[in-house]
């Protein structure tokens, strides 16, 4: 592994060193142990608080002028791509319902559900997850388990820079559907978020629950209750809405772990 790392990060630097067959290795089988969940983009080392692995980002990287594109057969379909598609899902223990697509050298834990949907290279899909319809997982993303991902959510892509954070979805969170989610978002365990939050980098996160009114940017707090809303700002040309995201409350320690989005936001008087 430290052997991998110093041949990317030399890579990394010089592109030339990638003719030499030693550097190309240590590149494919970087990807290669991604592919098996044995190394990850990104670890925890407490909530919130995760260690980007800069190397093993410069590897994709380095990975895609490696890879040659090639044709990809699904049955009828057709494709034209350098990375190849999961197969033999019942060996891995996923649940994967047709056209549910996961690349080479992402992870999908065992127990996991894959809907139609789609996860790129480099991400983490934890045990007990479901990916529901249409939902997308970035390159990248780690995503913890035991999260519901409802339809049409986009978790998004972080590549580059390398110690770029990726977006984050730790254990037991609730996101519910057509929520996006990118540059490098951090959403902590057991947070409930409401249809149709954006959260972006730079996306003011008011706490509106307490009496004084709490800020924050690029990270949900553990156990929060969250829904779409707006604040009124002023421009050159007047005074508009921005939208934001609220946090109206937190999971009550009460709350059963695999609680619904709806059940969730009821107990605030909040619809989905």
């Amino acid at each position: 592994m430290n052997q991998n790392k110093i041949l990317v990060e030399q890579a990394w630097h010089n592109r030339e060193l990638l003719k030499n067959e030693n550097y190309k290795s240590a590149v494919l089988d970087t990807i290669s142990l991604l592919d098996q969940g044995q190394i990850r983009v990104a670890e925890q080392k407490g909530t919130g608080d995760w260690l980007v692995n800069e190397w093993v980002k410069m590897a994709i990287l380095l990975y895609f002028p490696l890879a040659e594109n090639k044709v990809i057969k699904a049955g009828d379909l057709s494709f034209y791509d350098k990375i190849p598609t999961k197969t033999a899902f019942d060996e891995l223990g996923v649940r994967a319902v047709p056209t549910a697509i996961a690349r080479y050298g992402s992870f999908v834990e065992p127990g996991a559900i894959l809907m139609p949907s789609y996860v790129n290279i480099g991400a983490f899909v934890g045990r007990g997850t479901m990916v529901d319809t249409w939902a997308t997982v970035g390159s990248c993303a780690q995503i913890g388990q035991h999260v519901h991902l409802a339809g049409g959510v986009g978790i998004g892509g972080v590549l580059e820079p390398p110690q770029a954070s990726p977006n984050i979805i730790e254990d037991h969170c609730f996101i519910g559907s057509r929520c996006i989610i990118v540059e490098g978002t951090i959403i902590e365990t057991e947070a409930v978020l409401g249809a149709n939050v954006v959260i972006t980098g730079s996306t003011h996160i008011i706490d509106v629950s307490g009496s004084v009114t709490q800020y924050y940017k690029g990270h949900v707090p553990a156990r929060s209750v969250v829904i779409p809303g707006s604040y009124t700002k002023k421009f050159a040309a007047g005074e508009f809405q921005v939208p934001c995201a609220l946090i109206i409350g937190k999971r009550k320690e009460s709350t059963d772990k695999k609680v619904t989005l709806n059940n969730a936001l009821r107990e605030y008087e909040i619809g989905q």
